[in-house]
């Protein structure tokens, strides 16, 4: 089940907040929220408050496609960008997030755009905040362009039109959605609180009348071998860095909890993650392992502020391992 996402950013102010690496975790494996095996990269989707927390600009594609072999393939692309205002003091940020997830054999898609804000505020020298709000509108429908039906289908196997099989049961539906969170970091060490679809909006189906209401809480720690010091004067030095990360998420009823641990050689990022997801009604457990390889391209440096100096990531899940 691998994912990849590619991320390219640029950062004119190397603050002391610059601190997250990758994420954890696997894809879920229930029709709710994708959740990708590298969630900061993907942190838009994580939580609304991370926007145009690292960098002054950035954006972020990722693919996932699950049971490629298979007929019913389950394939997610999403689409993120940030924007922090240049305003005094860099307190405002924007987001902007676009996600679309298409299930093969059934014809089943649903398409989320979010737009964000993030405040971002310093509550001491050394910890700061940053909350933040979404807003998206989602459609969700089933296509029966790839269904045969039996009343369509003559004595010599041929189709002889439309089929009088009701199908009120999976309308297209049009909704709403709302999310907010917060990150609360100094420059080691971070904390993420979020929520998704708090109002829980109704998606009409008759076999799932709304979507659950996701929370998350995440952190993590980075420990310096060697602290990089571009721009500082002297020879620039790349980072190496190890980070402990753990990560908890609830939603529908499904649990998952996570562990992970990252070490950071610029320009290359090494990783593995380990997820426990359980069930809702008592369908069993799951047990995921997975690893991670980054890679940055280009130049990283602060001191240019030029589009050819933004860093350009890539992560893949190499392996994914689970058992029930």
């Amino acid at each position: 089940m691998p994912d990849t996402s590619i991320f390219c950013g640029h950062n004119a102010r190397r603050t002391l907040w610059v601190l997250a690496l990758l994420g954890l975790a696997g894809p879920v494996a229930r029709a709710q929220d994708v959740y990708f095996s590298q969630p900061l990269a993907n942190r838009q989707a994580l939580n609304p408050a991370f926007a145009g927390l690292l960098d002054d600009y950035s954006g972020t594609l990722s693919f996932r496609n699950q049971h490629p072999t298979l007929a019913g393939t389950f394939q997610t692309t999403q689409l993120a960008g940030d924007w922090r205002l240049p305003s005094a003091g860099l307190h405002h940020a924007l987001g902007l997030l676009v996600n679309q997830d298409r299930a093969g054999g059934v014809g089943y898609t649903r398409f989320e755009v979010a737009g964000q804000y993030a405040y971002h505020t310093r509550l001491t020298r050394a910890l700061a905040l940053s909350g933040g709000a979404s807003v998206g509108y989602g459609r969700q429908r089933v296509g029966y362009d790839n269904f045969v039906f039996g009343d369509q289908l003559a004595a010599d196997g041929s189709l002889n039109g439309p089929s009088a099989e009701s199908l009120s049961a999976f309308p297209p539906v049009n909704y709403l959605t709302l999310g907010m969170g917060a990150v609360l970091f100094a420059e080691q060490a971070w904390l993420s609180v979020s929520g998704q679809h708090l109002n829980r909006p109704n998606l009409g189906f008759a076999t799932q009348a709304e979507l659950p209401l996701r929370l998350n809480v995440s952190g993590g720690y980075k420990f310096f071998l060697q602290h990089p010091t571009v721009g500082r004067g002297t020879n620039d030095v790349r980072e190496i860095s190890f980070s402990p990360v753990g990560s908890y998420t609830r939603q529908g009823g499904s649990q998952r909890t996570e562990a992970g641990l990252y070490f950071n050689a610029q320009p290359v990022t090494v990783g593995a993650t380990y997820r426990n997801l359980i069930f809702a009604n008592k369908e069993g457990t799951q047990h995921v392992l997975a690893a991670i390889v980054g890679l940055e391209f280009g130049d990283s440096a602060a001191t240019a502020k030029k589009l050819s100096s933004c860093p350009l990531s890539i992560f893949l899940v190499f392996c994914n391992i689970a058992t029930k």
